[in-house]
Order: C-alpha cells, then sequence, then structure tokens
C-alpha cells in the first residue's frame, strides 16, 4: 500500500466526520436565527398595532392620560432594544425580554382601564383593535414557542458528539431560550371594582 495514501484517508476522514456536523449546525443555527426573526415580526405587529389604539383610547376625553403615556413610552423603550438573530447573546434576549414586558405590563394596565369606560369599550374600531393585540399575543406565544424549539434541537445537536468537536471548532455558541419572566408562575392577583 502507498504510504502517502494514509494521510489523505485521514484527512477525508477528518472532513466526513467534521463536515457533517458542521452542516448540520448550521442548518439548525440558521433555524433558531429564523425562528428569532419571526418573533421579532411578531413583536413588531404588536408595536404597530399600539398607535392605533392609543389614539382609539386618546378620543375620549375623560380617560386616563398616565395609562396612555405609560403606554406610550413602554412601546418607545422596547422598540429600542433590537437583537441581532446572528449572535443571539442572552443579555440581548434578556433585555428585549425586558423591555417586552414592560410593553405587555402597559397594555395590560390599559386594556383594564378601558373596562370602566362604556363608550371607549363599545367603540367598534377599539374592539376590533383589541381583537387584532389579542390575536397577536398569540402569534407572539406561538412564535416564542417555535424558537424555544429551534434554540432545544440547535443545543441538542451542538452538544452530541462529534457536533460538539465541530462546534468547539468553528465557533458555535449557546443560543439561549425565552424564559418565563420571574413571578410568572404565580397566578396574578385579580381585583374587582364593584
Amino acid at each position: 500500500m502507498k504510504k502517502w495514501l494514509i494521510p489523505i484517508g485521514i484527512i477525508v476522514l477528518l472532513f466526513i466526520l467534521i463536515g457533517s456536523p458542521y452542516n448540520t449546525l448550521v442548518d439548525k443555527e440558521q433555524n433558531a436565527e429564523k425562528a428569532w426573526n419571526n418573533v421579532e415580526s411578531s413583536y413588531q405587529r404588536r408595536s404597530d398595532l399600539i398607535p392605533n389604539l392609543v389614539s382609539t383610547v386618546k378620543g375620549s376625553a375623560d380617560f386616563e392620560r398616565g395609562t396612555l403615556t405609560d403606554v406610550i413610552e413602554a412601546r418607545a423603550k422596547a422598540t429600542s432594544v433590537n437583537v441581532d438573530a446572528g449572535n443571539l447573546d442572552p443579555q440581548q434576549i434578556q433585555q428585549f425580554q425586558e423591555a417586552q414586558g414592560g410593553l405587555s405590563s402597559a397594555l395590560s394596565r390599559l386594556l383594564v382601564s378601558v373596562e370602566r369606560y362604556p363608550d371607549i369599550k363599545s367603540n367598534q374600531n377599539f374592539q376590533q383593535l383589541q381583537s387584532q393585540l389579542e390575536g397577536t399575543e398569540n402569534r407572539i406565544n406561538v412564535e416564542r414557542n417555535r424558537f424555544n424549539e429551534a434554540v432545544a434541537t440547535y443545543e441538542k445537536t451542538r452538544r452530541k458528539f462529534p457536533s460538539n468537536i465541530a462546534a468547539a471548532l468553528f465557533g458555535f455558541d449557546k443560543i439561549e431560550g425565552f424564559e418565563a419572566e420571574q413571578g410568572a408562575e404565580n397566578a396574578p392577583d385579580v381585583e374587582f371594582d364593584f
């Protein structure tokens, strides 16, 4: 047997052993990035609905202006936090989650406040916007779940042998998924004003 074939055989074998996991990791990472983009798209839809909702509610002269201001400020903060899908850094995702959580909280306060204003609740534009907002919140939840599934698939692949070797060699870093906000495991306090 020719001795020069041995190094070539070893190189080919290494290429096969590392090349396949590398390609798989690329696919899984791209799926996670695409899922993240879908999460951001759903949040963008919510953000786009808010100005219309605020305008509709503003039409009621006696509505609480502080609640509207809170929503507007929370929206501005939420839209200012950007996450690079190509670098899903845990700190960026945490900042994004916090900003979006603030917006969700402000929207919840707005919708609770609206309950005290029958003229707003009966406004057809408001009802349509509220329905669209509820649908968007469902889409956000679905997209976050899909993102978490894509991240879990990527992480399983990244940590298994021989993919873990390719991940270490080529810098495939850990991706963090969405986590529930602290206290989300506790039921919210509900108060009825009669």
